[in-house]
């Protein structure tokens, strides 16, 4: 049976009330209290719930912001072990003059390295602490790592620049010209 108040027990007492009224309001009252509990839940835990998502979001978002980075790195440290491995010794006393960061360096280096240079075969990366030949193997695996390294690359047709005179022949051919015109 349920457990009676002080207050319906004095009631009970004064005779105002039924000793089975009292024992169904107490059964009542012990039903609403338990029902309470089973109910959906309150606002507070529905935003702590909320909160708890929206913290679990940041921090996937934060972890994977990390692992991107992480990789970045060591993609690039690959491609500083390449050039580590794979440069070619620069010897000669011709000057090859090339363009980095918006200055004009030079690179002293034989008759040889200066035509496969120019033929795309030898590749100059920038390998922090200077400049480097790279046979152009090599320097494909740098480009998949890090293509910021790669500086001079007469091998690759995007690195060519473009011709004027091709812009200026497709802006002039929507413009026909007559074929009986005579000069």
């Amino acid at each position: 049976m349920a457990k009676i108040n002080p207050l319906q027990e004095q009631l009970l007492k004064a005779g105002l009330v039924k000793k089975s009224k009292v024992a169904e309001v107490a059964r009542e009252q012990a039903r609403a209290r338990t029902a309470k509990g089973g109910a959906g839940p309150s606002e507070i835990e529905l935003e702590a719930q909320r909160a708890r998502a929206e913290k679990a979001e940041r921090d996937r978002a934060l972890e994977a912001e990390r692992k991107a980075q992480s990789q970045e790195r060591e993609l690039r440290a690959q491609a500083r072990q390449i050039v580590r491995d794979r440069k070619v010794a620069r010897s000669g006393e011709l000057e090859y003059r090339f363009t980095a960061g918006g200055a004009i360096r030079t690179l002293l280096v034989d008759e040889d390295q200066r035509r496969k240079l120019a033929s795309g075969a030898l590749v100059i990366v920038d390998a922090g602490e200077g400049f480097e030949l790279l046979p152009r193997v090599a320097a494909d695996q740098v480009r998949q790592r890090d293509a910021s390294m790669i500086v001079v690359d007469h091998g690759q047709a995007s690195s060519e620049p473009v011709d004027p005179a091709d812009e200026d022949a497709a802006y002039y051919a929507q413009f026909k010209v007559p074929d009986d015109l005579m000069w």
